[in-house]
């Protein structure tokens, strides 16, 4: 018998909320960074993929230790 390392419950709930996505259609990528970069690279994303074309937001985002910011953004895959 092998032993595995246990898993997180980070891991565990990550890949639960995996499979719970929903088929919306929006494409979404998810960033780990600390606040400064954070707010840049959220700033970055929402130049690249404007509101108006591409329906792109802010989906979720909380705050971890040592002022780090996990966010997830979603956009629409191409604009109509």
């Amino acid at each position: 018998m092998v032993d595995r390392p246990r898993d997180l419950p980070r891991d565990l709930a990550t890949r639960m909320a995996q499979r719970s996505r929903p088929a919306d259609g929006f494409l979404r990528e998810t960033f780990v960074l600390p606040r400064p970069a954070a707010r840049a690279k959220a700033k970055e994303f929402l130049e690249a993929w404007p509101k108006a074309a591409y329906m792109s937001s802010v989906e979720s985002w909380r705050e971890l230790p040592g002022d780090t910011i996990e966010f997830t953004m979603r956009r629409l895959p191409s604009a109509d």
